[in-house]
């Protein structure tokens, strides 16, 4: 089932969409093990929501640093009947897999977006089961040894955002090879992952550059080691949770920037922060609409 609408969502309600993190896991970095049985999840799924999320991401195999893959069997249980009670009650969700096979089965459930960190890379299948459903699907820039552990094997030393551009360029060439549709597809340059703290600030600088590639933009900064120490420098409390305002900061800037969405642990700061964005553009819009045709009428 094939929503093109929902690529276009930000579109249809003038802002940057805020994609709420579900970790239907024992290991995820930030909140592993909290919500793995299911009634807490589907719970924390409708807080989200409440909060202001207008996706929510659920994913049942954690890619922190460090961490190892789970069972394709195991990564099945934990996803799909979220993602068909989420479905069922209305609210949209994306899947957060490396697998085709779990892709394929929560398309079968209901879900709207395919979100695949390994960006078609991890299962050679994955290009396929995207185009089979007609899902948006969400592909991510990773340079890896070994999918399953964010910290994998940093860049070569170079232009990390030139390096990001053009891996972003590949994944659209080989998916479209492989009959993804170009209105599908949605890009991520992966922050974190692989990736040195120079690395994300400089991809963050030149966001622009990404977005000309054409396609929807999804950034996922949320709790990371990087705005984690933004406060760590300062000797402050630098645990993930205290990044949350970092993270809402971050996405208020990526919300200026026209960015499709933001991936996020505390949805209702980031709403917050977006909603912040949107009042100052539409403002600044009006304002310069007003004056230019002002200048108009006094001309």
């Amino acid at each position: 089932m094939n929503d093109s609408s929902a690529v276009q969502g930000n579109q249809l309600v003038g802002r940057t969409l805020v994609m709420g993190i579900l970790n239907v896991t024992e290991d995820s970095f930030s909140d592993g093990g909290n919500y793995l049985d299911p009634s807490r999840a589907l719970a924390h799924a409708e807080q989200m929501i409440d909060d202001g999320a207008d996706i929510i991401d659920v994913g049942g195999e954690s890619t922190r640093p460090g961490a190892t893959r789970v069972s394709e069997e195991q990564e099945l249980a934990r996803v799909v009947p979220v993602v068909r009670e989420l479905a069922s009650r209305g609210v949209i969700t994306s899947v957060d897999t490396m697998r085709a096979s779990v892709a394929r089965a929560c398309a079968d459930a209901g879900v709207n977006y395919i979100n695949d960190v390994s960006g078609g890379r991890a299962d050679a299948d994955m290009f396929a089961a995207i185009a089979d459903t007609g899902l948006p699907a969400i592909l991510m820039q990773w340079r890896t040894g070994a999918y399953g552990d964010a910290a994998g094997t940093a860049h070569t030393p170079g232009n990390a955002l030139q390096e990001v551009h053009d891996d972003l360029q590949a994944l659209v060439r080989d998916a479209k090879a492989a009959g993804v549709a170009e209105e599908q597809i949605i890009l991520d340059p992966g922050l974190g992952f692989a990736k040195t703290p120079r690395d994300n600030w400089e991809i963050l600088a030149g966001l622009d550059s990404l977005s000309a590639l054409g396609y929807p933009l999804l950034i996922g900064a949320s709790r990371k080691r990087f705005l984690q120490a933004i406060r760590a420098d300062r000797g402050l409390d630098s645990g993930p949770r205290a990044a949350d305002p970092a993270t809402a900061a971050l996405s208020a800037l990526c919300a200026a920037k026209d960015v499709w969405a933001v991936r996020v642990h505390d949805v209702a700061s980031t709403r917050d922060a977006i909603d912040v964005a949107q009042a100052v553009a539409t403002a600044h819009s009006t304002t310069s609409t007003d004056f230019l045709l002002g200048a108009s009428h006094h001309g």
